[in-house]
């Protein structure tokens, strides 16, 4: 064989070498994305929560004076925060995501919002779940519309709505399965307040309606310690209506479950969806009582124990994924937040600007992401509100592209319509 023939021979050899070792790699990079099937849980907080209550900025000298008697302190001090960044903290309540944020399994957002600038729940929401930026200007969900985009779509069920309904975030032609509490939740805390601030002006009225309340509860608990308690809140109701600002009062103790008792029955659910091989790979479910007008309180009161039982539902979602958990990315969404300063009845009014949390075993965490405005008076937007700098539109981007592979012109042109100006975060999920 010639010195030619030979360069020729060893040169072609290599290059089909090399191209089969190109394929191979291509072949196990397919292999290892197919085995590969990331979770993701969207977790609607319905009512407004207050982001600078759950994730208080302590560094801030503004806030001391805005939050009075239930700001936060640093990590350490009394009513301290739990620790984050040496500027932010995380409420005490919150235990298992401060957990998340030191094992770097959590990535706080602050000062974000949606589009929607106004302060009515259900156009809020709608905003929050249409994608459209404009109220009722679809009659699909941003999360639907990703689904079906998603690589593998389209495959039926790829996602699971838990509660009474399918929320909007969920609804359009994409397939979707849904599942419900095998009993229906009885009234959350909020509207049973309400009911009974209107009954509080008639006497026989409010009476009635306090032993039937209270007739329930000790049903539910046979000679527990509420029917310990019976006849004190019988002696309380009898003065219902010659005080009707009693049952305002009342709602401040703290609820039990975020969106009543269905709260932890939808917790397994969903985690038992997600952990199925053959199962759904999307969960949406929501909780409700954020909504704080009054007697909010600080680090212990109503809100805190709705933080708390939010935060012990997140720890046990991740015990029951169990290696799941792993590829696993947990958002936590609320239509807009509350004013900067605590009101007359020591609450807090609908606002702007809050927090989203995104946590999991996914999640490239350990972080606070926040452009801060501050809270100054002249930093406030319309002079009551936490100032908005980040649109919740490039973090919900970011996920569903980094962590569900939906495609960046998918995101532009049908899942957001209209947000080209809102560029998605990155960096947001482990490599």
């Amino acid at each position: 064989m010639s010195a030619m023939k030979r360069r020729e021979f060893l040169k072609s050899g290599a290059l089909a070498a090399g191209g089969a070792l190109i394929v191979t790699r291509l072949a196990l990079a397919r292999t290892a994305a197919t085995a590969r099937r990331p979770r993701f849980v969207l977790v609607i907080l319905r009512g407004a929560l207050d982001g600078l209550a759950a994730a208080p900025p302590y560094g801030d000298r503004d806030y001391g004076h805005l939050r009075g008697e239930f700001a936060l302190r640093a990590p350490g001090e009394a009513r301290g925060a739990l620790p984050l960044d040496g500027f932010f903290g995380l409420h005490p309540a919150l235990g298992f995501l401060g957990q998340s944020y030191a094992a770097r399994e959590l990535v706080v957002f602050h000062a974000v919002a949606s589009p929607y600038r106004e302060r009515s729940h259900f156009d809020g929401q709608d905003v929050l779940e249409n994608g459209t930026g404009v109220a009722h200007a679809a009659q699909s969900g941003w999360l639907n519309r990703a689904l079906g985009a998603a690589p593998g779509a389209p495959r039926a069920r790829a996602g699971v709505a838990l509660g009474q309904n399918v929320p909007l975030v969920m609804r359009g032609p994409a397939e979707v399965t849904s599942w419900s509490p095998s009993k229906l939740a009885g009234l959350d805390d909020d509207t049973l307040a309400r009911v009974t601030d209107l009954y509080a002006r008639d006497p026989l009225l409010s009476v009635r309606l306090a032993d039937a309340l209270m007739a329930d509860r000790v049903a539910a608990e046979p000679g527990g310690a509420l029917a310990q308690e019976a006849m004190a809140e019988q002696a309380m109701a009898q003065n219902m209506a010659a005080a009707p600002g009693a049952a305002a009062a009342a709602a401040g103790r703290p609820q039990a479950k975020p969106g009543g008792g269905a709260y932890a029955q939808i917790v397994h659910a969903a985690a038992g969806f997600l952990r199925a091989e053959d199962g759904p790979q999307v969960a949406v479910f929501d909780t409700t009582g954020w909504d704080t007008h009054a007697n909010e309180g600080g680090a212990e009161g109503q809100l805190a124990g709705r933080f708390a039982t939010l935060d012990k539902g997140l720890a046990t979602l991740k015990g029951e994924l169990g290696p799941v958990w792993k590829d696993t990315a947990v958002l936590l969404v609320t239509e807009f937040g509350r004013t900067a300063a605590i009101n007359g009845t020591r609450g807090t009014d609908h606002g702007t600007a809050t927090i989203a949390f995104l946590a999991g075993g996914a999640v490239a965490g350990g972080r606070v992401i926040a452009d801060w405005p501050g809270l100054s008076p002249r930093a406030l937007y319309q002079g009551r509100d936490l100032m908005p700098t980040l649109d919740l539109r490039c973090v919900l981007k970011g996920v569903l592209a980094e962590h569900l592979g939906v495609a960046a012109r998918t995101l532009e042109t049908s899942v957001f319509p209209g947000s080209g100006p809102a560029r998605a975060s990155s960096g947001l999920m482990r490599a």
